[in-house]
């Protein structure tokens, strides 16, 4: 059984020369770490939790430290993640002060009888469960800072779901028992009312197919742009957007594919 492990961080527009640089290291980063996980005899949803926290860890994708500003200038994250061994699924939304939204999900599918916690709820989990806390200040930075202040200047809140402003990270595995699990992490939307949660599963046919399917509704019905990674149970893997661009890196038979816009996919050897 082949091992796969495909991350994305999001789709965007208007990224600047050197910051699609910093993007397709961070891109490869996770995309290695959970392909190193998987070859080291890791679950895919070990996998896709190790590539996710790497992204969170990394202020150039929205989500943990490189979050986007609600309309207070705070940061609240999504979360999730699913074994597709058993279809158990966890989820966290709105939460705050916490490094790794991802791990937060996984412990929520593990070590509660729910799928989902929100706000308070789930940070009091976290509490409970040891989870460091940190300031919120940690989470913030200047590019998300500057990003909210144009926002308002631009928009203000007339239209919150803007596409330009949508953003998540996410990760796809297949681990050598042939079992499926995704991640996913993100900071929302800028300039977002308190308490916004977005973000939601969609399931298709093959992988070439869903991803398809899943674009075009978004664009004809929804006008709106994207991107998707999935991988099929026979270890297919496919990296679509409709947006502009968008960072992305798959790992398979020792080998790192990346890319950020239409055509420019590198592909070197892993070790």
């Amino acid at each position: 059984m082949s091992l796969v492990l495909v991350v994305h961080g999001g789709g965007g527009s208007n990224i600047s020369t050197d910051r699609k640089e910093r993007m397709r290291q961070g891109i490869a980063r996770a995309a290695t770490e959970g392909y190193n996980i998987l070859k080291e005899g890791g679950s895919a949803v070990d996998a896709v939790e190790g590539a996710v926290a790497v992204l969170e860890n990394d202020p150039e994708f929205n989500a943990g430290c490189g979050s986007v500003l609600n309309v207070n200038g705070d940061v609240e994250m999504d979360a999730s993640i699913m074994d597709g061994k058993n279809l158990s699924a966890g989820a966290v939304s709105a939460v705050r002060c916490i490094a790794n939204p991802i791990k937060l999900a996984r412990l929520v599918m593990e070590k509660t009888p729910h799928c989902f916690l929100t706000g308070h709820g789930a940070e009091k989990f976290a509490a409970d469960m040891g989870v460091p806390e940190i300031p919120v200040e940690k989470l913030i930075t200047e590019r998300s800072k500057k990003h909210l202040e144009k926002e308002k200047q631009e928009k203000g809140a007339e239209k919150p779901d803007c596409p330009k402003n949508t953003g998540t990270v996410g990760a796809v595995a297949m681990d050598c028992n042939g079992n499926l699990a995704y991640a996913t992490s993100t900071g929302g939307i800028v300039n977002k009312m308190i308490g916004r949660v977005g973000d939601s599963p969609c399931i298709g046919k093959t992988a070439e197919e869903a991803a398809e399917l899943a674009l075009n509704y978004m664009k004809s019905k929804l006008k709106g742009l994207g991107g998707l990674i999935l991988i099929s149970k026979t270890g297919d893997w496919v990296a679509k957007w409709t947006s502009v661009s968008m960072p992305w890196a798959a790992a398979k038979d020792d080998k790192l594919q990346t890319g950020i816009d239409f055509g420019d996919t590198k592909i070197v050897d892993l070790p």
